[in-house]
């Protein structure tokens, strides 16, 4: 599987980014997938996650503020992120994770496949 990310960019605190991912393959609408996040020098932690049945879950600090959703038409997971602050920023990546489940993991290693990234900068 390979997963190509993009919609990053810099925004003003306060604004807002969509990020997509797009998936290879013809089995995606199977998939879980999820958005990590991680700033420079610090470890890749959990954003949001959507498994096949659009069950979905958030990380703390982002719920409320950000969307996942997915569409499966054209293997293409979203983020939404509103309300940005300089906390959100960092690089994002998304990872499938090709194993069923309730919810979407929240660890890292819990995924077999990443993205390459895309870099999300918030100036205050």
């Amino acid at each position: 599987v390979q997963l190509q990310a993009s919609g990053g960019g810099p925004v003003q605190a306060g604004g807002s980014l969509r990020l997509a991912c797009v998936a290879s393959g013809d089995s995606f609408s199977d998939y879980t997938m999820g958005w990590f996040r991680q700033p420079p020098g610090k470890e890749r932690d959990f954003v949001a996650g959507i498994n096949r049945d659009k069950v979905t879950k958030y990380a703390d600090s982002v719920k409320g503020r950000f969307t996942v959703s997915r569409d499966n038409s054209k293997n293409t997971v979203y983020l939404q992120m509103n309300s940005l602050t300089p906390d959100d920023a960092a690089v994002y990546f998304c990872g499938v994770d090709l194993l069923v489940g309730i919810l979407p993991p929240t660890k890292a290693y819990e995924y077999h496949y990443w993205g390459q990234g895309t870099q999300v900068t918030v100036s205050s």
